[in-house]
């Protein structure tokens, strides 16, 4: 009778080659993916400003705009403050997506001015126990006009231009109206900025 050993039998000679081997190429080729992954995605086309020449790697927005002026929007709005934190958002947001520099005064190429039109709370759903209410939709509303001041042309107008975010006001979560109103106007400076997409 055999006495039973301590030695350890290699893991690699449990499989067949040709296990092994398929075993191998598979771990290759994830970790070539893992690799790959952020250089593809990062090389990934967008859309071309020229529609007929479908998707391109250039820039969306225009490539002659250097310098763009963004006045602080006009309230017609019951919430005070808010003109200020929605043109900080789309200055920030241009300085984010585009390579355009953001100045004041008509030295500009560009201007970008508008109008905050309207202020909505929508209620979205209530509790079923209390009745209070569970959670809510903030709407802004705005009219914008981004002028070419080097030509005097309009670029891009639009008119009732909408954004939407929500918060939960009720319990436990308890979150105040300007977390809505936060989230909204990120929202609306975002859609704002990607309307400057070139149309020229």
């Amino acid at each position: 009778m055999t006495t039973p050993t301590n030695e350890t039998i290699p893991t690699a000679n449990i499989f067949p080659p040709r296990a092994r081997s398929a075993r191998f190429v598979r771990t290759c080729t994830f970790m070539l993916a893992g690799l790959l992954a952020p250089v593809l995605v990062g090389a990934l086309p967008g859309c071309a400003s020229d529609p007929h020449q479908g998707y391109s790697f250039a820039d969306a927005h225009a490539q002659d705009v250097r310098t763009v002026a963004v006045p602080i929007f006009i309230n017609q709005t019951y919430s005070s403050g808010i003109e200020a934190e929605l043109t900080d958002a789309i200055v920030k947001e241009i300085q984010r997506s585009t390579k355009w520099s953001v100045v004041s005064g008509s030295a500009a190429d560009c201007t970008l001015s508008g109008t905050l039109t309207g202020m909505e709370l929508r209620r979205l759903s209530v509790q079923r126990d209390t009745g209070y209410v569970q959670e809510m939709a903030i709407q802004l509303r705005a009219d914008f006009e981004f002028r070419d001041n080097r030509s005097g042309k309009v670029v891009t107008s639009r008119r009732g231009f909408e954004a939407v975010d929500t918060f939960v006001p009720a319990r436990p979560t308890g979150e105040r109206i300007e977390v809505g109103q936060a989230g909204a106007t990120q929202r609306l400076a975002k859609a704002i900025v990607a309307e400057l997409r070139s149309a020229w």
